[in-house]
């Protein structure tokens, strides 16, 4: 009996054994291909912008050459060969002269996401995101759209920003997971629509794949209506997370309105109660974010004001922001350091 429950057993795990062996050799096959592919295709865009350089450079000479070469590859060799595939061809060789610079990791689809991208910066930040965070191509659409680079580089110099195009995001400290705003289109809550502080929790809980993609790497989910219990009254923290690379607990309190001073010093009085009761061994101090629809700057400083707790004050969007907007603001960021550097 023991003898036919051991074989039972060991065949249980040489299945598993042999179908996890196949699961890895076709992401292998899928990655090998996808590689294969990324630079066959800047091979092809170096061959039209060598052709179009022994040639007339003209712009509607680029785009009849383009246009006559689809027909003729379409016909030849079949799909891939559409006048906007051939374009991104065109583009992957001029934006990476080196086709060493291309990583393995990232698809033919990721790339055309990122040769959409017409900043240099964005570009070179996303890709290292794609990278570090192992987005997949609905991911760094996602993240394109909400504009991230831009909320992450205007709350830093002009020297952070470009080390962020450069290298991506770190985390090396608490500031470094923070954004002003958060987007949360992915909730879909419609424009007018007069929701609570319950149904906004309830929708993040919903769809809580996506928060933490916002919130960013290292986010782990902890609790939702956290209690703490104070001389026999209640108070509960809406959502706690754990940071597995700043090691300790994020916690999120949820606003449906203007953030006020109560607000604050109740997130203040969390973080001091987390530090003594719940942190556990080894966990540094928590951080607190109050996550509101609207702030004021002035009231917020003076509400922050001799507070030691490491503790944010946010805003989330629940519609993607006027990307004009936000390039701007960066693009002014920028112009002003260079200016203050000049003078």
């Amino acid at each position: 009996m023991k003898d036919n429950i051991s074989r039972k057993s060991n065949y249980g795990h040489l299945v598993e054994s042999i179908g996890n062996l196949l699961e890895s050799a076709r992401k292998q096959v899928v990655r090998t291909i996808d590689d294969v592919l990324v630079r066959t295709y800047w091979e092809s865009g170096q061959k039209i912008v060598e052709y179009e350089q022994n040639g007339e450079v003209r712009a509607d000479y680029g785009e009849a050459l383009l246009k006559r070469l689809s027909m003729d590859l379409s016909l030849k060799y079949g799909q891939g060969f559409s006048r906007s595939n051939l374009q991104y061809m065109r583009l992957l060789y001029i934006k990476y002269p080196k086709c060493q610079t291309l990583s393995g990791k990232l698809s033919w689809s990721h790339y055309v996401e990122l040769l959409s991208l017409s900043s240099d910066l964005a570009r070179s930040f996303y890709e290292k995101q794609s990278l570090k965070e192992n987005w997949s191509v609905r991911e760094l659409k996602r993240q394109i759209n909400s504009m991230l680079f831009e909320r992450i580089a205007l709350s830093k110099s002009k020297k952070g920003v470009l080390e962020l195009a450069r290298k991506g995001q770190t985390v090396q400290k608490e500031t470094d997971i923070i954004k002003d705003p958060y987007v949360l289109e992915f909730l879909n809550i419609p424009r007018k629509y007069q929701y609570t502080e319950k149904e906004l929790e309830q929708k993040i809980i919903d769809n809580l794949q996506m928060f933490l993609l916002e919130l960013g790497k290292g986010f782990a989910f902890v609790a939702r209506q956290k209690r703490i219990t104070l001389n026999n009254t209640h108070y509960f923290v809406d959502l706690v997370f754990y940071h597995t690379i700043l090691k300790c607990y994020v916690l999120v309190d949820l606003k449906v309105g203007k953030i006020t001073h109560q607000d604050i010093g109740q997130m203040n009085m969390y973080l001091n109660y987390f530090k003594t009761e719940e942190n556990i061994g080894g966990s540094n101090p928590p951080i607190g974010i109050v996550l509101g629809a609207e702030k004021d700057n002035i009231l917020v400083e003076y509400a922050l004001g001799g507070i030691t707790n490491k503790l944010f004050v946010s805003r989330y969007k629940l519609y993607l922001p006027d990307k004009q907007q936000l390039r701007r603001k960066l693009l002014i960021l920028l112009e002003e350091e260079e200016g203050s550097k000049k003078t």
